[in-house]
C-alpha cells in the first residue's frame, strides 16, 4: 500500500450501513459502530489524519466528527473530488497519499484521483471494480476500522506519529 497521510471517508455506506432512520417528529438517526470509532481513534493517534467528505448536510456528522476531534468535514458535498483537493491543499498533501473510502456512483471521482481507493463489502459494483482495498465488513460494521489497521499496519515506521 502506498505511503498514505491521510484517510478521507464518505460517511453514509462506509461509517453507516446506508440506512436512516426518521422518528415520528422528523429527527434523523444513524448508527454508527465503535469498531470504527476506535480505528479513526486509533488512527488519530498514529499520525494519520482523518476528514470526513459526505453528500448529505446532516448534524449527525458533526457530532460524530466532534467526538472523534475531526476538524476536515465536508457535508452537502456535491463534487467529492473537489473536496479531497482541498484537503490535499489545505494540508500540503499530494492526491498519491491520499486514500478515499466511498461505496456508491458519487464516490467515483474522489476515488479516481487519490493514491489508495477504498471500499466496503457490499458496495456499488462500479466501486468495488475501481477500490484497490475492498474491506471484509460492510460499511456501519467495521469496514473502516479494518482499512485504518490496514493503513497503519502499511507505514513506514518512521511515518508514524510525523503529523
Amino acid at each position: 500500500m502506498i505511503a498514505v497521510r491521510a484517510v478521507a471517508l464518505d460517511v453514509d455506506g462506509v461509517l453507516t450501513d446506508g440506512g436512516v432512520w426518521w422518528g415520528p417528529d422528523g429527527e434523523e438517526w444513524k448508527r454508527f459502530s465503535f469498531r470504527d470509532i476506535m480505528g479513526v481513534s486509533l488512527a488519530r493517534r498514529a499520525g494519520l489524519l482523518v476528514a470526513l467528505i459526505s453528500g448529505e448536510d446532516s448534524p449527525l456528522v458533526d457530532r460524530f466528527a466532534r467526538k472523534l476531534g475531526i476538524t476536515d468535514v465536508a457535508k452537502g458535498c456535491k463534487d467529492k473530488a473537489e473536496a479531497v483537493r482541498a484537503l490535499a491543499q489545505r494540508h500540503g498533501l499530494a492526491l498519491s497519499e491520499i486514500c478515499f473510502m466511498g461505496d456508491d456512483v458519487n464516490d467515483l471521482p474522489a476515488m479516481e484521483i487519490v493514491g489508495v481507493a477504498a471500499a466496503p463489502a457490499g458496495s456499488h459494483p462500479s466501486v468495488l471494480l475501481r477500490a484497490a482495498f475492498i474491506a471484509k465488513h460492510a460499511g456501519g460494521n467495521g469496514a473502516v476500522r479494518e482499512l485504518l489497521d490496514a493503513v497503519i499496519s502499511a507505514r513506514p515506521p518512521a511515518v508514524l506519529g510525523a503529523q
